[in-house]
């Protein structure tokens, strides 16, 4: 039996959902659109709205956006799914159970997720195979205090969630090369991320900080790479786009930059670029010491809708070009609404043409107006570890 009462909370309850329905404006396709880019970038709203996400992982591989283009070539049927449980490594026989052997072991697609937190502490760089995703999502994924990632001569590459910092320079040696075969490796710098002649990868939501060379240089030769959604902070030297100033093979080079947090603490580099093209979009730039964008060798850059947020003491323009031998009017430095706060400014090319980054179907994105850029980045980083919190 029902009471009074009762039919009283129900008739109220069925009378405010008809007021709302009656009264709430109806919003526009466009207002919607505006309404949801606000609160979740273009990425995230791919696959962080599915609850069901952890059981299906490889719907992010749908998700890219930029020169990178959609990663479908590292799913499908044939996807092989390897589980990291065991931190400890072994350069030259990686044991079954270790990150080296899922990433440079096995060859074909490979989709790598990790058993539990980990501090992995690798001998020398891991070198990546192609068509290898490396997902630290839900676990903590700690690569530091030694070697980090290099991606070398590898294609198809998707990098996610990782913390990588503490990275040192590393001497010769014998290593596991991406094609599963011992290989002797030169030199390395101690950056947390290393691509050399690589083509078409994705890093993703990583939090990347204090290496002792920098924290991600696209270098001789890579290109179709997107970089995106990562949290920078506590260092130097932040992100190097071309290998050096003779490398003209780097003029083929196209990099997109979107959804980023730099700093605190960022000192240059965000990006410096050389020869190459990128399309620097919905970042955020918390600061800088020297500047936040620069470069050499003639390259192209659209700064679009980016939030530049100047020091309180020291240089406030946000961009510094090296030039060198080459003339000032061949470089191509454009600023398309970006917001200026705490009077930063941005030198532009005077004349000149704005380069498009002419994206295809699958690598073109909305660019948000900038009011939204805070809220665009504000999960930056590896995925369940937000800016606030120590990670």
């Amino acid at each position: 039996m029902v009471s009074q009462g009762t039919n009283y909370v129900l008739w109220y309850f069925v009378f405010s959902i008809v007021i709302v329905i009656l009264f709430t404006p109806r919003l526009s396709y466009a207002e919607q659109s505006e309404l949801m880019d606000s609160n979740m970038n273009m990425i995230d709203h791919c696959w962080r709205p599915n609850p069901e996400w952890r059981r299906h992982k490889q719907q992010i591989a749908t998700c890219s956006v930029g020169y990178a283009g959609k990663m479908v070539n590292n799913i499908g049927k044939d996807l092989i799914h390897y589980k990291v449980t065991d931190p400890n490594d072994d350069p030259i026989n990686p044991k079954l159970g270790t990150l080296r052997y899922g990433a440079s072991v096995i060859q074909g697609k490979v989709w790598i997720t990790f058993q539990k937190d980990m501090n992995i502490r690798l001998v020398k760089p891991l070198l990546i195979s192609s068509f290898t995703t490396i997902d630290g999502r839900g676990v903590n994924i700690h690569i530091a205090d030694n070697a980090c990632l290099m991606i070398f001569k590898a294609t198809n590459i998707i990098i996610h969630s990782i913390r990588i910092h503490h990275c040192k320079a590393q001497a010769p040696g014998m290593v596991m090369g991406p094609n599963g075969k011992v290989i002797h490796l030169g030199p390395v710098d101690g950056d947390a991320i290393r691509l050399v002649t690589a083509s078409k990868v994705w890093i993703d939501h990583n939090t990347l900080y204090d290496c002792e060379d920098g924290l991600l240089d696209v270098t001789r030769g890579s290109s179709n790479v997107t970089i995106s959604n990562n949290w920078f902070r506590e260092q130097d030297k932040v992100m190097l786009l071309g290998h050096d100033d003779g490398y003209v093979r780097d003029k083929n080079m196209k990099v997109t930059v979107v959804y980023n947090y730099f700093g605190p603490n960022c000192n240059q580099r965000m990006p410096r670029i050389r020869h190459g093209y990128a399309h620097v979009a919905n970042n955020l730039y918390l600061g800088w010491v020297q500047y936040a964008i620069g470069g050499s060798m003639g390259p192209s850059l659209k700064s679009e809708s980016n939030l530049f947020i100047a020091p309180k003491v020291g240089s406030k323009e946000v961009t510094w070009r090296n030039i060198g031998q080459t003339s000032g009017n061949k470089w191509e430095f454009h600023s398309v609404r970006d917001a200026f706060e705490n009077g930063a400014s941005f030198a532009v090319t005077k004349g000149g043409r704005v380069p498009k980054p002419n994206y295809n179907k699958e690598q073109s994105f909305k660019v948000v107006d900038v009011k939204y850029v805070r809220s665009l980045t504000r999960f930056s980083g590896a995925f369940q570890c937000g800016r606030s919190s120590i990670c």
